[in-house]
């Protein structure tokens, strides 16, 4: 197993990291999978409150002798928060799931805009965070975002974090935080963790048959998933990428490619590679927004590249899969960004290098995302997370 330092506090993590909401739910196999991977060098394991069974299905078997050669990490959803008590009642549950008395890396979870952060600030979160800091109880604290490159940016600023997690892979490199944010928190001294690598498994099973060609036909024999893997962990910036894994193949393979990729490693013909299949699939989307936020901010609140991700996404991901992105990070958030609030100024144009007809693509979006549907479910999430 290969290893990245994390420059806060020089602990030594596992380059891949045991993404846990996708378990399996044979108790039996996860334990199996779970002890594997520790006595083969994973040493970072995420979950979260939300996750269904996730944190106490952890917490069982690391309470077998494996606690103290682990770091975990799990998250607070800040829509449950409500009150000050709040922090204390979810942390304690948190604790009991888990079965330990302190919290390795603790996130606040979903981050889409800095506005979530200053609610909680509001509540009380930092006298909260440095008492958790002062008794032990929380080692290191962090964020994990789902939002736009701006705000990823605020959030990065607006406190003093010790670590974050982002969403990033070869398909997404300009789309969230991407590249951009991934190399500003490293500039920043934060260890970053890497969520969604192979986009929930679709850059491995729900590729144009013209990509699986591509790898094929490669130098060297490897798997879209290896592929996918070891383009990210080129990136010297990156400490710890996660993997939901949910197979003892899945863990083996993955551990077994840990113990090889390197930062920095890439020749030319492994780039021209990814060059090829990003040709591919730009052929298939719709908007050729490469997410440079040039025609950023948008007066009206629209977060622009995030609108055109998400609808480009209905091509690779499908429409349901994109739709739910596009709900989580332009509309449920405190401060809509959602494409239909465009008024078609048109001053976002005058910055666009691609020359990109916004107002019209804008007007696509919002006809194909914000259908009948759309904002009576909205209304249904707001009202769940609320409660």
């Amino acid at each position: 197993m290969n290893y990245r330092v994390n420059p806060k506090n020089n602990d030594k993590l596992s380059i891949l990291g045991f993404g846990c909401m996708r378990f399996t739910k044979d108790e039996k196999e996860l334990e199996k999978q779970i002890i594997y991977a520790i006595e083969n060098g994973v040493n970072y394991f995420d979950t979260a409150y939300i996750y269904p069974n996730s944190e106490v299905a952890l917490g069982r078997v690391l309470a077998k002798g494996y606690r103290d050669r682990v770091k975990i990490a799990t998250k607070m959803p800040p829509y449950l928060i409500k009150k000050y008590e709040d922090f204390d009642k979810i942390f304690n549950v948190e604790l009991g799931r888990l079965q330990t008395t302190y919290i390795d890396y603790y996130l606040i979870h979903m981050v889409t805009d800095v506005n979530i952060w200053n609610r909680l600030v509001e509540l009380g979160v930092l006298d909260w965070i440095k008492e958790k800091k002062e008794n032990g109880q929380i080692i290191n604290i962090g964020f994990s975002y789902h939002g736009g490159k701006d705000e990823f940016i605020k959030i990065v600023d607006v406190y003093e974090w010790e670590f974050c997690l982002i969403q990033y892979n070869y398909l997404d490199e300009n789309k969230q935080a991407g590249k951009s944010g991934l190399q500003y928190a490293a500039s920043k001294g934060l260890p970053v963790m890497i969520m969604e690598p192979l986009r929930g498994g679709k850059l491995v099973t729900n590729l144009p048959k013209e990509v699986y060609k591509v790898w094929e036909n490669a130098y060297v024999k490897r798997s879209p998933a290896e592929w996918s893997f070891r383009w990210i962990w080129n990136h010297p910036e990156v400490t710890v990428v996660l993997s939901g894994m949910n197979s003892q193949e899945m863990v083996e393979e993955n551990i077994r490619v840990a113990s090889q990729a390197e930062a920095n490693t890439f020749t030319e013909d492994d780039f021209e590679l990814f060059t090829q299949v990003r040709t591919i699939l730009d052929e298939k989307i719709k908007i050729p927004c490469t997410g440079c936020n040039y025609c950023m901010p948008c007066p009206h609140g629209v977060d622009i590249p995030t609108c055109f991700s998400c609808y480009n996404d209905r091509e690779i991901e499908g429409k349901m899969s994109a739709f739910g992105k596009y709900i989580m990070q332009t509309s449920i958030i405190s401060k809509p960004h959602n494409a239909s609030l465009c008024t078609k100024c048109g001053l976002c144009e005058k910055h666009c290098p691609q020359n990109i007809a916004i107002r019209d693509e804008l007007s696509n979006v919002s006809k194909a995302m914000e259908k009948f549907y759309y904002k009576p479910l909205k209304f249904l999430i707001k009202k769940f997370m609320r409660l």
